[in-house]
């Protein structure tokens, strides 16, 4: 299984697009969408979009391959999207030691979605970009759309 345009655009979305290098709320040097530099890398010019998105595809592919070799049970491709999107932003290392993977996995879809939000803190502060990320992805991991979520 792979990410979905839908999965892609709320990584993008949640990491934000920045053509020059920052450190992430950890401190970490960044870049493009999320993309944490290797050692070696070097971006002194920054990055465009294109470029940022083809890192974001390259670095999305080992949260990838981690949710679908952790996974042991069936999902749609909202619970796939939304679990990479997880992995992308905390690391494969988080989703396999974690509760929601414990719950997906003993086939409690519903006690997974609702370990999303726990994981809403860096450095050990709550982070309110991390709270929305996390309900974003409990939302569609449990299939519910932007209009549903926005309607009322």
């Amino acid at each position: 299984m792979q990410i979905s345009d839908q999965g892609l655009q709320l990584v993008k979305q949640s990491e934000g697009f920045r053509s020059a290098v920052y450190l992430d709320p950890v401190g970490l040097p960044t870049v493009g969408y999320g993309h944490l530099l290797k050692q070696g890398e070097s971006f002194p010019n920054g990055v465009t979009e294109a470029q940022a998105t083809d890192l974001l595809r390259a670095d999305v592919s080992s949260a990838e391959n981690a949710v679908s070799s952790l996974v042991t049970v069936p999902l749609t491709q909202g619970q796939f999207d939304a679990l990479v999107d997880f992995t992308y932003n905390l690391g494969a290392g988080n989703l396999k030691s974690s509760t929601l993977l414990k719950l997906l996995n003993a086939g409690n879809y519903q006690g997974a979605a609702d370990e999303f939000p726990k994981w809403n803190k860096a450095g050990g502060k709550v982070l309110p970009g991390l709270t929305i990320r996390r309900q974003a992805e409990r939302s569609l991991f449990l299939g519910v759309t932007n209009s549903a979520t926005t309607s009322a």
